[in-house]
């Protein structure tokens, strides 16, 4: 039997240890991993298509992962979605059977996944017909001691339902910041109406604008990601990218 092909990415970038991490995972599974991701960080950039040269050409250079010397690896000047994309194309060795991205420095809940890359390249690769699970690990600002190990095991438990998916299926998995013995439950979650922050804008002299976070306000709802999450328990979302709104009456029907 041919061994599956798993391509890692993500949205902090070639160097970021969560990268390693999901990575890690994906070769002790006997998959065959190959591992493209931003060569420089690349948040909040959604499923966007940018490239960091003209003519639609991509720089990608050849970059080993520590402690992987044997996993291929290609810091790409792009973002996430774009990667996802020409992994799709077979642009890194061949069409990936799965793809996983992450692990995100920080979670990515509510209906703000829309903006993250982490997600993004997860959806990027569901729209095209591959399972992708999006994973990351609630650190927030000014946390040194991240347990990417604890985010890992949640995952390979995640990865192993994800096979039994329909091809194109994603999940967004979360995970608190402790170690393995003191998570609660994997729980389905909701999307929450708002992440842990939101942004605010600020007007600056001159004319300038700037986009600030802050904590969020108001009630969470029972059942969401964000609630599930705050209680100690991993989060698993299913999520379903662009399509029609075959409900919305219009005034022409």
């Amino acid at each position: 039997m041919t061994t599956q092909l798993a391509l890692i990415t993500n949205d902090d970038g070639i160097l970021a240890p969560g990268l390693a991490a999901l990575a890690g995972l994906a070769d002790r599974a006997g998959l065959t991993t190959v591992v493209a991701a931003p060569a420089t960080e690349a948040s909040g950039t959604s499923a966007g298509l940018t490239a960091a040269e003209d003519k639609r050409r991509v720089a990608v250079r050849r970059r080993s992962l520590e402690g992987l010397p044997e996993v291929p690896g290609y810091a790409v000047a792009g973002h996430p979605g774009l990667i996802a994309l020409l992994a799709a194309k077979g642009a890194f060795g061949g069409r990936p059977d799965v793809v996983l991205s992450g692990v995100n420095r920080g979670a990515n809940v509510g209906r703000a996944v829309l903006h993250s890359g982490t997600v993004g390249a997860a959806l990027t690769a569901g729209i095209n017909g591959i399972r992708a699970l999006a994973v990351s690990l609630d650190v927030g600002r000014g946390v040194a001691e991240q347990h990417w190990e604890t985010a890992v095991e949640v995952a390979e438990t995640v990865l192993k339902s994800l096979w039994e998916l329909p091809p194109g299926s994603v999940l967004n998995l979360n995970v608190p910041n402790v170690p393995v013995g003191k998570l609660g439950p994997l729980r389905r979650a909701s999307l929450a109406a708002h992440g842990t922050v939101q942004s605010r804008v600020r007007h600056l002299d001159g004319g300038g604008l700037e986009l600030v976070t802050v904590e969020s306000e108001g009630a969470i709802e029972d059942g969401s990601d964000v609630a599930l999450l705050a209680q100690g328990c991993p989060t698993v979302t299913p999520l379903r990218s662009v399509t029609e709104d075959a409900g919305l009456a219009l005034p022409w029907d």
